[in-house]
């Protein structure tokens, strides 16, 4: 009877341990992973790893798309976002976005991705009476921002061209890009400079630039940006703070405050 007991818990830690790898893997994963991929990287037998992926999609943790690979779920997206949402790190974080702002002048802020949108993190607003109020927890579009299309700019060309093509590219002012393929060749250009814009495409008047917040790895956790109205800055203006935006950017990925790495920002 003890040792049932004792195998039956061996045999729970196990599974909780590969519960959590599978989750730690698909949540890190630079693509959507097969459950092959997932069996091969894990070490665990395919049986195994099929009936785990079929518990955790049935409790909303995974999801699978048309092509049988494995996303996170909104249950995981919405795991990350509670952690993110600690007040752990959030003094020193609030610290750095308010020297930034001093420095420029202007609202600085960090975006996370959210599948096809951009979440308004956290940021440190100006006095200015004219400028963008956008709540803490909004979504904004990834196609017309100028932290969206600096994290689009970050994926694989495969996987940017499927979203590309997916997207609404609903017209929001007289500069959105509503054409796939001039957004595409906009992400290559930003892609090679590293520094995401809006040129008014978001709203009339204002303009931003984005930087971006990476892991030890060199991957996109979030994004700092800064915007302004064109009456105050215009869009080149904004854009000599960027040895700024890239300090205080390089702090904030130290500080491993996002979905990421979690575990250990």
């Amino acid at each position: 009877m003890r040792q049932a007991m004792i195998t039956a818990s061996r045999e729970k830690g196990s599974s909780i341990t590969r519960v959590m790898e599978i989750i730690e893997a698909v949540a890190k994963a630079d693509r959507p992973m097969s459950p092959a991929d997932l069996s091969f990287e894990l070490d665990i037998p395919k049986p195994s790893i099929h009936r785990l992926l079929n518990q955790l999609e049935g409790n909303g943790y995974i999801q699978t798309s048309l092509r049988g690979l494995i996303m996170p779920g909104n249950r995981l997206h919405s795991m990350a976002l509670g952690i993110l949402y600690s007040s752990k790190f959030k003094a020193v974080r609030q610290a750095i976005l308010t020297k930034l702002t001093d420095e420029i002048g202007e609202t600085c802020g960090i975006a996370i991705p959210n599948g096809t949108e951009m979440i308004y993190y956290d940021r440190v607003q100006t006095d200015w009476p004219l400028q963008l109020h956008l709540q803490v927890g909004s979504h904004t579009p990834t196609w017309c921002t100028a932290s969206g299309k600096l994290y689009l700019s970050s994926l694989t060309k495969d996987r940017r061209l499927t979203i590309i093509n997916k997207l609404p590219l609903s017209q929001y002012t007289r500069n959105t890009i509503t054409d796939p393929q001039i957004l595409e060749s906009e992400l290559v250009a930003i892609k090679s400079s590293k520094v995401g814009t809006d040129n008014e495409e978001f709203a009339e008047g204002m303009v931003a630039c984005a930087v971006p917040v990476l892991d030890d790895r060199g991957k996109l956790l979030a994004c700092l940006f800064t915007h302004a109205p064109v009456i105050r800055k215009t869009l080149p203006e904004l854009l000599n703070y960027l040895p700024m935006l890239s300090s205080a950017a390089e702090q904030l990925g130290r500080l491993v405050d996002f979905p990421d790495n979690s575990t250990t920002s």
